[in-house]
């Protein structure tokens, strides 16, 4: 009884000093202790805190997994150490009521098979119920453990390859494998050990049993012997015990290739044929070598004889082999054979063991060389040949070309030049250059040339170039050079005006002298005898209203050419420096080119031949119109003039009243003095036979003469009053006037008063106002 008491004190000792820690942390703002529920009772500010004793009991709660479970097994107990009739128990979480299940004693049960590689761990909550269905322990946490069994097997996850060079050393690394095992890791389940089989090839490799590290255990590995392997690697779990699960995978290991084989020639002797006219750099024969390295390792290196290799020299090809190839051409004619021995040799890199072909390489050949005899083309005795040749003159002998034939047959050669616009000519036989043509080096200063060697009769052929240079003389005036030249109005004596200069087209350089040319002048030259010279004035000041334009001419000499140039110089003002304000305009020199004249000339020439021409066709078609008249066709043209305008009732385009009264009203009086001088028409009109009644008869010979006019002259234009009085119509009240109702005879009118109406009716006046027969008045 008394322990039981002691045991009951400490707790609620327990109970409070932790309530008190609680209070402290959470006053303090530090983090509480998560744990059992803890009931909190709050009284005004001060809240007081009190912590139910927990009085669950547990066994330990382990599941092997796959273990089966066609009725639920028990896997423990549910417990409290408080001492009340417990009716029921309630599971909550992972797998609750399903995978696990409690009755009302607190058993947990497992009703199905476990998986550990599908969840290691299951996490329940359970609570304690008494009769009255109040909870007597609540929110006991618990974790069923599932236990692993080695139930999968170790996997490598893919292949491996891996490859090592030949010759390397013991312990060099080929490869690392890792297999995975999905049992525990912490447990000899999933722990994984490595080991080759001999199903594959253990003769030089190994593994790290722990690791899985491939590596090499020799040192002479040859890729030339072998240059592939292939191990076998085995992983096992459980520590690598023999009940542990298995699992195997090929490894394929490379041997890779170094240079460590000796390169050597395959036979002791190459013959070898050769045109003597092979071209230069191109390949004469190969030089096969024997070496067992992969041709990107080989390294081979090729001596000649010092006295040869001026003639050849070998290249390594693509199959690392020696290409023999020619430096210089070959002549049969001076050697036909050659004879020499070649070496090679290869720089190794170290090894660990001696190659295998050491002893048996043949380091050195003998090449022999043999020439064939070829015809070949004639050779020129320079490869390029250059002339000099005087301009302006005629050379019989430029120089000599030569060509030789270099087989021994030695035939003859025959020259050409192929260019035909070249100045020289070539004597076939024997080389020799000539002028065919002067030559001017201001157009063209060289000339190349291109001159045919073929051996005689008609031979092989070479081709070489000559080059002629144009050699100068002084054939070339001088030229003056000067900027714009003008004089000042206040420019005083011994003022220089202005600069000359002379170029000439000629290569030499020359010395030019200037001087004045021609009558006087108010203006010197000074010659500064540097190829310049001064235009300097004589007398000044000047005036702008002075008429004369002002020159000089100056004569240039080089000392072989002379020319004469009129140099213009305007008169300006000028301010204080001399810098001009305003010139004097130069009086226009008229002068035409001759492509400007011959241009007008050709303009001129077409318009006269195009006068000419319409002169002719229009003289053509009056005579055919002349031919074509008759009197019908008269007749219908008068018709076909018909256009009366606004009618015969207009009468305010044409009042023939007037008309109308003179011919029927006598009141109206010509003059007795006035004589007129008869027209034409007039003379026509009046006839001395009877007058017929009316005055129709003299309109109608009129339109008749007028009409005859105007079919015969085409240059006429046509009378549109009369073609309107010709067609009046007999309503006017001057009567019809028709040609064909008028009467043709003269009329018994006076007209003479239309003489006072002015000088607008001076026509119609002499029309009927004379009556002479024979007298014609022209205008």
């Amino acid at each position: 009884m008394m322990t039981c008491l002691q045991l009951w004190t400490a707790g609620l000792m327990a109970t409070l000093v932790l309530s008190i820690s609680l209070i402290i942390a959470e006053d303090s703002g530090l983090p509480v202790v998560e744990g059992s529920p803890v009931e909190i009772v709050k009284k005004e500010t001060h809240p007081i805190l009190f912590r139910q004793k927990r009085a669950w009991i547990w066994n330990s709660l382990y599941v092997e997994e796959e273990k089966p479970a066609p009725i639920p097994y028990k896997i423990g107990q549910l417990k409290s150490s408080q001492k009340v009739e417990v009716k029921s128990f309630k599971i909550e979480g992972e797998g609750a009521n399903t995978i696990f299940t409690v009755d009302d004693k607190g058993d947990l049960f497992v009703t199905r098979s476990l998986d550990r590689e599908e969840k290691s761990a299951y996490r329940l909550t359970a609570r304690m119920y008494d009769g009255n269905k109040k909870v007597i322990e609540d929110a006991g946490d618990f974790i069923v453990q599932v236990t692993d069994i080695n139930d999968n097997s170790p996997v490598f996850p893919r292949t491996y390859n891996g490859s090592i060079m030949e010759r390397s050393m013991i312990g060099t690394k080929v490869v690392e494998v890792r297999a995975t095992d999905a049992d525990d890791p912490t447990t000899a389940n999933g722990e994984v050990r490595y080991s080759l089989t001999q199903d594959g090839d253990l003769s030089a490799f190994e593994i790290n049993s722990i690791t899985g590290i491939i590596s090499c255990k020799t040192n002479n590995l040859d890729r030339e012997t072998k240059s592939q392997y292939v191990v076998v690697v085995k992983a096992q779990d459980m520590r690598g015990i023999a009940s542990g699960s298995t699992a195997t995978t090929s490894v394929t290991i490379t041997i890779t290739d170094i240079n460590d084989n000796i390169a050597s020639f395959t036979r002791t002797t190459y013959e070898l044929q050769v045109p003597e006219n092979h071209k230069l750099n191109e390949k004469i024969g190969t030089l096969v070598l024997e070496d067992r390295d992969q041709p990107q390792n080989k390294e081979p290196i090729f001596t000649l004889p010092k006295e040869h290799t001026n003639m050849f020299y070998i290249d390594i090809s693509s199959t690392k082999d020696g290409t023999l190839k020619l430096k210089q051409a070959l002549d049969y004619e001076t050697t036909n054979s050659y004879s020499f021995v070649v070496e090679v040799r290869e720089n190794l890199r170290a090894l660990h063991s001696p190659p295998d072909n050491v002893n048996s390489a043949l380091t050195s050949a003998k090449v022999i060389i043999k020439v064939l005899d070829v015809d070949e083309p004639p050779v020129f005795s320079k490869p390029k040949y250059m002339f000099t040749v005087v301009e302006e003159q005629i050379v019989e002998n430029i120089g000599t070309v030569t060509a030789r034939d270099p087989d021994r047959a030695n035939k003859n050669i025959r020259y050409a030049i192929l260019d035909r616009d070249c100045p020289i000519g070539i004597n076939p036989q024997t080389g020799q250059l000539r002028s065919q043509r002067t030559m001017d080096r201001e157009l063209e200063p060289t000339y190349l040339c291109q001159v045919k060697a073929q051996e005689q009769p008609n031979g092989l052929e070479s081709f070489v170039i000559v080059n002629i240079t144009v050699q100068d003389i002084n054939d070339n005036k001088p030229e003056l050079v000067a900027d714009e030249i003008f004089v000042c109005e206040n420019d005083v004596t011994n003022t220089v005006i202005g600069i000359l200069r002379a170029t000439d087209k000629d290569e030499q350089r020359a010395s030019f002298t200037f001087s004045l040319a021609g009558g006087s002048s108010n203006f010197s030259i000074r010659d500064y005898g540097n190829s310049t010279a001064g235009i300097i004035v004589k007398q000044g000041p000047f005036s702008m209203d002075d008429p004369k334009d002002h020159s000089v001419d100056v004569r240039i000499s080089d000392g072989g050419q002379t020319s004469i140039t009129r140099v213009a110089i305007k008169l300006c003002r000028c301010d204080a420096r001399r810098i001009s304000m305003e010139c004097k305009a130069e009086a226009q020199r008229m002068g035409v080119s001759v492509h400007a004249l011959v241009a007008i000339l050709l303009c001129i020439l077409t318009i006269l031949v195009i006068v000419i021409l319409f002169v002719l066709r229009k003289h053509y078609q009056k005579d055919s119109l002349t031919s074509m008249k008759n009197s019908g066709e008269i007749h219908e043209q008068l018709v076909t003039y018909d256009e009366e305008g606004g009618g015969e009732m207009d009468t305010n385009g044409y009042d023939v009243s007037i008309l109308t009264s003179a011919c029927h009203d006598g009141s109206l009086l010509r003059h007795p003095d006035h004589h007129p001088h008869p027209s034409l028409y007039a003379m026509v009109q009046k006839p001395h036979h009877a007058p017929p009644p009316a005055c129709k008869g003299d309109m109608a010979a009129m339109i008749e003469v007028k009409k005859d006019e105007a079919d015969l002259d085409r240059d006429g234009f046509p009378y549109d009053t009369l073609h309107i009085y010709g067609y009046e119509g007999p309503e006017s009240l001057a009567g019809s006037l028709s040609s064909l109702e008028s009467s043709s005879t003269g009329s018994n009118l006076d007209y003479d008063f239309l003489n006072d109406w002015g000088p607008r009716f001076r026509t119609l006046a002499e029309l009927y106002g004379v009556d002479g027969p024979d007298y014609y008045s022209h205008y």
